[in-house]
């Protein structure tokens, strides 16, 4: 699947500037509050992020704020109506440091893997946060 979403299949909106903007935005609004956020990386068709649910909120809930927030407005710029996100999501619980230092190290580096760039500080929707 990975390589099936590095080749841009499907819609790319998030190659657009102001969605790209608009999603690294609201991943970031709640950050400390809601969740702890690791590392993010949007890409043209999907994002990945790295993140720590904060009690009491949930994965899924933090989850579906973000994709309706992001689906409503993202809709609004584009002059759209209808689905923006699929609805699944893939995750992946982190057992421990080393493995989520390999998840960040994938999700800031899916950028280069997918030929996108030679280094992914010179991906503009890439954030690597870390850990507070």
């Amino acid at each position: 699947m990975d390589k099936v979403l590095d080749t841009g299949a499907g819609e790319c909106w998030l190659r657009e500037p102001d969605i790209a903007k608009l999603v690294a935005d609201a991943l970031q609004h709640f950050e400390g509050e809601r969740y702890e956020l690791r590392a993010l990386t949007i890409m043209p068709n999907h994002v990945h992020v790295v993140v720590r649910p904060l009690s009491p909120h949930t994965l899924s809930a933090i989850l579906k704020s973000w994709k309706g927030y992001t689906a409503l407005h993202a809709n609004r710029l584009l002059d759209c109506q209808g689905t923006f996100w699929q609805e699944e999501s893939y995750d992946h619980l982190c057992r421990d440091d080393d493995d989520i230092a390999r998840c960040c190290a994938y999700t800031l580096n899916n950028p280069v893997s997918a030929g996108l760039c030679h280094d992914p500080r010179d991906w503009p929707w890439t954030s690597h946060v870390g850990k507070k």
